[in-house]
């Protein structure tokens, strides 16, 4: 462990720096056991870091009123951004860190299951296409599976409101059934998704009422902001 954390020291200097994006030295990943390539950390960032996050994402304009709920930007990605994007990274690799793992010869982990595939993790640049967007009361995404114009390799930021996504199967005939995969997403929390979870299931959120249930209890909606990274196809 105190390996572990000379290497996040290493990484990222002193983690009292308020204006960094950094998480904590512990993180928890839930895996979710029904769907290959999910995985989730709660406490990717604190309490004070969705706050710079937000007034960042307030600062650039855009969410200005109601009626711009949603901002895109491919290519070159606010400095912010790219502060999440190397956090996302960073968190990874050290979570996946095991020094029984490592081969003292080329320093390299040995094949395991890793919270994001080391393929995608290696890549340049990890994220180049940015989605924000505000959800007010009762406002949510119908289910879907993202663009095959993107890559695999999703990363979704979730701010303010709690709520349930709900990942369902594709089916491939009419005699397939759409069991619901319930995901409960924190403010601060990221999810990840890759592989079969990018692919194979589609993705929603229903906030109208009766469909925000978690442990029996309905969630109070609120405002709800969301980050999504992701990589374009064959862009350098």
């Amino acid at each position: 462990m105190e390996e572990y954390k000379t290497l996040i020291h290493e990484a990222f200097g002193d983690s009292s720096d308020e204006d960094e994006l950094i998480f904590g030295e512990n993180p928890k990943w839930e895996h979710v056991t029904e769907i290959k390539g999910l995985s989730l950390c709660r406490d990717f960032l604190t309490v004070d870091q969705q706050s710079t996050l937000l007034d960042s994402i307030l600062q650039e304009g855009w969410l200005s009123d109601a009626a711009h709920n949603q901002a895109m930007r491919f290519g070159d990605l606010p400095s912010w951004a790219n502060e999440l994007s190397t956090s996302v990274r960073e968190l990874v690799q050290y979570s996946d860190y095991d020094p029984e793992s490592i081969d003292t010869n080329t320093c390299e982990m040995d094949e395991q299951e890793y919270i994001f595939p080391s393929e995608l993790l290696r890549r340049e640049p990890l994220f180049n296409q940015l989605i924000v967007n505000s959800y007010q009361p009762g406002e949510g995404i119908c289910a879907h599976v993202d663009l095959m114009r993107f890559e695999d390799g999703i990363a979704l930021v979730s701010l303010e409101s709690s709520c349930v996504m709900h990942f369902s199967r594709v089916v491939t005939n009419e005699k397939q059934t759409e069991a619901k995969i319930p995901v409960y997403l924190t403010p601060g929390s990221l999810l990840l998704i890759s592989g079969e979870a990018r692919y194979q299931w589609k993705h929603e959120i229903n906030r109208k009422p009766g469909f925000q249930i978690w442990d029996g209890l309905d969630i109070d909606q609120k405002r709800r902001t969301s980050i999504t990274l992701r990589k374009l196809c064959n862009s350098e």
